[in-house]
């Protein structure tokens, strides 16, 4: 693998699991303003702190070491919420402001998925 892919793949995974972390906890703590959001998303209350629950898991996921499998599922649950979040803004009539996080944490997720290291990725893949 090419240093610069290196490079590329871990500033992009720290950028993505400090985005999902940091909005994970936020979903964890239930903060008020993050209630009032997702209930103008439609969506219901119980919803945040699995969601919470669920990014901080894979966080753990891609940052440890082996396991390429569970790298794969959590990849593809940063993808899925992230492009869920896009579509419910979208349907909500959201302003473009609503779009960046999710826009730029799916970004981060594909880049990181694209770029990260053989030992990281399904044998045979």
């Amino acid at each position: 693998m090419k240093k610069s892919y290196k490079i590329i793949y871990w500033i992009a995974t720290a950028w993505l699991a400090l985005g999902m972390l940091s909005t994970g906890i936020i979903q964890l703590t239930g903060m008020q303003e993050e209630q009032d959001a997702m209930a103008r998303l439609g969506y219901p209350g119980y919803v945040l702190p699995l969601i919470g629950t669920w990014k901080m898991l894979g966080v753990i996921a891609v940052l440890v070491p082996k396991f390429p499998l569970l790298k794969e599922w959590a990849y593809a649950g940063f993808f899925f919420t992230m492009s869920g979040a896009l579509v419910s803004h979208a349907v909500a009539g959201d302003g473009m402001a609503e779009y960046f996080g999710p826009v730029l944490l799916l970004m981060l997720t594909v880049v990181s998925w694209y770029f990260r290291p053989a030992d990281r990725k399904v044998p045979g893949n």
